[in-house]
């Protein structure tokens, strides 16, 4: 571009010096010369400010590390490698055989429990039956008890068959009292609820519910849209969930996002909804148009964590860029374009509009020479 101008400017002094016929010597050639410099560089440092430009620009895309939830030995990988699938489609199956085995016992021992619960009713029922029971023989031996008493101080009976009704009546008694601790116990532990469940059945229902979610967890299923690369994964292999170790890695199907990192001299001339053009080395000679969508509001050279190491001089001599968000506008459909491919970007501000023409010029000259690269 910067040759362009110089071309340009020499053309228009050429005709200017011939159409006027103005003389060649030392005042006016010098005078030419120094003109053109100030102007060229007038434009382009005007340019540069109110229309920036960065060749550090790309697409970002978002990607889930495969991590399976369950243990075990993998016996099938269904999934087609980089092929757009939906969410929810088996990625891989691990062997459930051992996660299905204690789902069964669980249920077993759900129905055992709950066949105990009715059994403790049951037992209820017999208990206060038992207590009934107690409760009229104490009674009726309270009222022996007083008949052999006056009986006993009317002479009638001996003291030792008088002693003998006091023994029993005290035994009944005691027979009663152990019938009602029962039956209070036998109700204790029928009417003992934790969430409307007998605690044993409750337990064992939280237990079912987690060795079936571990059962379901045996297909390990796309998270959302998208699809899956460079998939290593094959049957007989084990998965397992610690340490950390992913076994595939998954794109989301989502909008791509392209950031450009620019200068900090022109962050006032950075502002969201400002247009855009983007140029791609892949797509040598084509400029696609796009907007601004957000500048982010931190530079990451200079962000600190807690630690126990104090900041240095070395830390202040950073220089950081700041970081755009931008989305293409135009369609790109028909362009095989890999995700995470590099870009230029330039963006044109409200500011000095009709300077715009030079970067877009510039923009397009360089989309040309894309094509020119020589491998090393």
């Amino acid at each position: 571009m910067d040759f362009l101008l110089i071309l340009t400017y020499a053309a228009l002094c050429i005709f200017v010096f011939r159409i006027f016929k103005i003389p060649l010597n030392k005042w006016t050639i010098p005078t030419a010369v120094l003109g053109g410099v100030v102007l060229i560089s007038s434009l382009i440092l005007l340019m540069n400010y109110n229309h920036p430009f960065t060749p550090l620009a790309s697409n970002v895309y978002v990607t889930t590390p495969i991590v399976p939830t369950v243990q075990g030995r993998v016996i099938e990988v269904p999934v087609k490698v980089n092929q757009p699938i939906k969410q929810g489609d088996p990625l891989f199956i691990i062997e459930p055989v051992k996660y299905a085995a204690e789902v069964s016992r669980l249920r077993a021992a759900l129905e055992n429990a709950q066949s105990g619960d009715e059994q403790l009713d049951t037992g209820v029922e017999i208990a206060t039956s038992n207590r009934l029971q107690a409760e009229a023989q104490m009674d009726r031996a309270k009222r022996e008890l007083e008949r052999y008493e006056q009986a006993f101080k009317g002479g009638a009976v001996s003291e030792q068959q008088f002693e003998n009704r006091q023994q029993q009546a005290l035994a009944a008694q005691s027979a009663y009292e152990a019938a009602l601790a029962a039956e209070r116990q036998s109700k204790q532990a029928s009417d003992s609820e934790f969430e409307g469940d007998d605690p044993v059945v409750a337990g064992i229902k939280a237990e079912l519910k987690n060795a079936e979610f571990n059962l379901e967890e045996t297909v390990v299923r796309a998270p959302t849209d998208g699809y899956v690369t460079q998939v290593a994964l094959r049957p007989g292999m084990m998965a397992v969930p610690l340490p950390l170790r992913p076994v595939m890695l998954f794109v989301h199907d989502e909008e791509r996002f392209y950031f450009a990192a620019f200068r900090q001299n022109s962050s006032q001339r950075l502002k969201p909804g400002f247009e855009a053009e983007f140029m791609f080395p892949a797509l040598p000679g084509r400029i696609f148009k796009g907007e601004v969508v957000e500048v982010l509001p931190i530079i990451g050279e200079n962000a600190v964590q807690a630690s126990g190491t104090a900041i240095g001089t070395d830390f202040f001599s950073r220089t950081g860029r700041v970081q755009v968000k931008l989305r293409v506008l135009d369609d790109m459909s028909a362009y095989d374009l890999p995700d995470g491919s590099n870009a230029e970007v330039a963006v044109y501000s409200d500011s000095m509009h009709h300077l715009s023409i030079m970067r877009k010029v510039l923009l397009r000259m360089k989309s040309w020479q894309n094509y020119l690269y020589l491998d090393h």
